[in-house]
């Protein structure tokens, strides 16, 4: 991974990664956005823009996996699954959509496997462009974070993100929870 960052074809192999991560690959595009990042602080932003690009085209790809997945073998599971019914998947469909930012936003953003959300979000056919703007909004957050940490404090940050990068990403989607659930309840 870290031998393209080194690469002349550095760029295109962060966006490509991060298409193949966010619909079928495992794994993730922050390794290669940070040796970047790092080799060159000035441009961490461009980096963060085309890792986000890639992620959020990515994410369509895995949207569209999961809805053509689904229409192959969707009769399947509900004529050989004991218990799994085309009503219990209609509500499992339906709490999806209902919650759908909360669920995409969260695996966008932290170290949750997004192809799984990515190719779940096709199959339960959520909306589509709501799911396109949370991807922009989660993946950009995160791989903002990274390019403008590495852009302020350089090499420095480096470990600091390496150690930390679960916690942080855990006490963020705490503190956006809290804005977005609980705040609107308490008033």
């Amino acid at each position: 991974m870290l031998a393209w960052a080194e690469s002349p074809y550095s760029v295109w192999a962060l966006f490509f990664l991060a298409v193949a991560e966010s619909s079928c690959f495992p794994i993730p595009p922050d390794v290669l956005l940070i040796a970047l990042a790092i080799s060159k602080p000035e441009r961490a932003l461009w980096y963060a823009s085309v890792c986000t690009a890639g992620s959020v085209l990515g994410a369509g790809i895995g949207y569209a996996i999961g809805y053509g997945f689904w229409k192959v073998v969707g009769e399947y599971f509900f004529q050989y699954i004991p218990g799994f019914t085309k009503e219990m998947f209609a509500k499992v469909c339906q709490a999806y959509e209902e919650k759908s930012f909360l669920i995409v936003f969260t695996a966008a953003f932290t170290p949750i496997p997004y192809k799984v959300i990515t190719v779940t979000a096709g199959v339960s056919k959520i909306s589509f462009l709501p799911f396109i703007v949370t991807s922009i909004l989660g993946r950009g957050t995160r791989f903002f974070l990274v390019g403008i940490l590495i852009r302020q404090f350089g090499v420095k940050v480096k470990s600091f993100i390496e150690k930390y990068f679960n916690l942080l990403t855990i006490l963020v989607v705490v503190v956006y929870f809290l804005a977005f659930y609980l705040v609107p309840h308490l008033f």
